[in-house]
């Protein structure tokens, strides 16, 4: 039986037997017992499925693993310490060392960190082109050894909108798959699957937990992309791992589950980079809900959105909701039934004003964290970015007068009362 989306934040992922638990159990094991070392010899020749150590796999994240993929309409999927784990992953799946990678520039901090210094170090190059960027310059921007595109639906904290389907599209005329950070959108607002993507991460850190109780991050797989049409690109996947005595992951397989066994059978294996059972139970439990959380979530994005609008202390807003956002029109056909509780805005009076503003909030909290079912808010220039003068956070595309707010699932006309009091003084 075909279900809808709200059916499956609820249900999906684990249907318990007669008798069996209603609620997904906590395996809190680090190993599971076998009868004959034959038994457990086939699970590591991966000729047959089980678990052998929590480090690679455990029952409870693979229930909470096929929820997200449920829901993001895709083939295979695995949970990940972080969501910064799941960005390493999804790229060094498929990239080593001497391979190219373009990517959206408006991407996360802490992501542009990873792949522009650590994954550099390693020997992977990245070009990093505009969401606005022609077509002329997106496709000057691949090189012959490029491995994939990555980019995020709604970017944190420039709230770019990305163009998926054109991304895809060149991603595609080039062989390589599209991966798409869906975090501040999830599949409640957004399925990337359905506009060409072919990998999704996720840090479940933001909504989907949703209540700021346990770091993790998602990996998901279309199982769309072809890998065997380029197995000179993608010789990982379409070539016998001799770690794994011999098996090549897309003939064993399939194109549906390729990708996430190799992830798991090689990556996570040698970096360990797993969710804890307790978390991914938590997690769990914030996907029951997020259906109808970010319906609020985005509500109340918009609400704060128009009135920070109107307000005469409040210099700029940037938010996809907005008639004459740039990004409206990409949030329309994309982002149909809401953006997310995400706004920016700037002060009028700069870094000053800003920091004033932020000590007379009453009810969002001062925060390094964003999408959370408490409002939560924060001023870069002030916190994350308080070592660079005006003129570099101006560089680095963060004004000083820039202010981060998290909507969360308070009354809106409360996160407004506050909001208005602390921009008047």
């Amino acid at each position: 039986m075909s279900t809808r989306l709200g059916t499956k934040c609820v249900q999906g992922g684990y249907t318990p037997g007669n008798g069996e638990p209603r609620q997904i159990p906590i395996i809190q094991s680090t190993t599971f017992k076998y009868d004959t070392s034959e038994d457990m010899g086939k699970l590591f020749d991966l000729e047959a499925s089980g678990y052998f150590y929590t480090r690679l796999q455990n029952p409870t994240n693979d229930h909470v693993a096929a929820k997200i993929c449920e829901l993001e309409g895709g083939t295979a999927a695995m949970l990940t310490s972080s969501g910064q784990a799941a960005s390493f992953y999804s790229v060094f799946n498929i990239a080593s060392c001497g391979d190219h990678v373009v990517s959206s520039s408006t991407i996360y901090g802490g992501t542009y960190n990873l792949f522009a210094v650590t994954m550099k170090r390693m020997g992977i190059e990245f070009t990093f082109v505009s969401p606005d960027c022609t077509d002329e310059e997106l496709e000057a921007a691949f090189k012959e050894n490029t491995k994939a595109v990555f980019g995020e639906t709604i970017a944190n904290p420039a709230l770019t909108v990305l163009d998926i389907e054109r991304f895809a599209k060149a991603a595609h005329r080039h062989g390589v798959p599209l991966i798409i950070d869906n975090t501040f959108a999830t599949p409640v607002n957004c399925r990337p699957f359905e506009w060409g993507a072919d990998i999704v991460t996720h840090s479940t850190t933001k909504y989907m937990d949703g209540h700021g109780a346990g770091v993790g991050g998602c990996i998901v797989d279309s199982g769309k992309f072809d890998w065997t049409k380029y197995p000179d690109k993608f010789p990982g996947l379409c070539t016998p791992d001799e770690s794994y005595h011999g098996v090549t992951y897309t003939e064993r397989f399939g194109l549906e589950g390729a990708y996430i066994t190799k992830a798991t059978a090689q990556l996570m294996r040698d970096f360990g980079s797993i969710q804890s059972p307790q978390n991914a139970f938590i997690l769990n439990l914030g996907l029951e809900s997020l259906h109808v959380r970010m319906k609020r979530h985005s509500e109340n994005g918009q609400a704060v959105a128009e009135f920070l609008k109107s307000h005469p202390n409040v210099e700029w807003v940037r938010f996809a909701g907005l008639p004459d956002d740039k990004y409206y029109d990409l949030a329309q056909k994309y982002l149909p039934n809401g953006v997310c509780g995400v706004v920016s805005f700037g002060v009028k009076g700069g870094r000053k004003a800003a920091e004033a503003f932020m000590k007379r909030l009453k009810i969002a909290a001062i925060e390094t964290h964003v999408a959370d079912a408490r409002t939560c808010c924060l001023h870069p220039a002030s916190a994350t970015h308080r070592q660079m003068n005006d003129a570099e956070l101006e560089a680095a595309g963060v004004s000083p007068d820039l202010v981060r707010y998290s909507c969360g699932l308070e009354d809106a006309k409360d996160l407004i009362a506050d909001l208005d009091q602390a921009l008047r003084g």
